[in-house]
């Protein structure tokens, strides 16, 4: 049965990967080997995203 509240994992994400690009944009002026580390975090979830939307094809 479909659940309204269960979240969908790729909508996830998304959010999770926007929300560390965003965050590495404002540590970038602040501190730079932060910033490339928020970066770096946000690649990860991105080769995740692409993995599970492959499977989901």
């Amino acid at each position: 049965m479909w659940n309204p509240f269960k979240s969908d994992p790729q909508k996830r994400l998304q959010k999770k990967h926007a929300a560390l690009l965003a965050e590495a944009h404002r540590m970038s002026t602040i501190d730079r080997s932060r910033s490339d580390a928020l970066v770096a975090e946000a690649a990860a979830v991105e080769e995740e995203l692409i993995k599970l939307q492959n499977e989901s094809q």
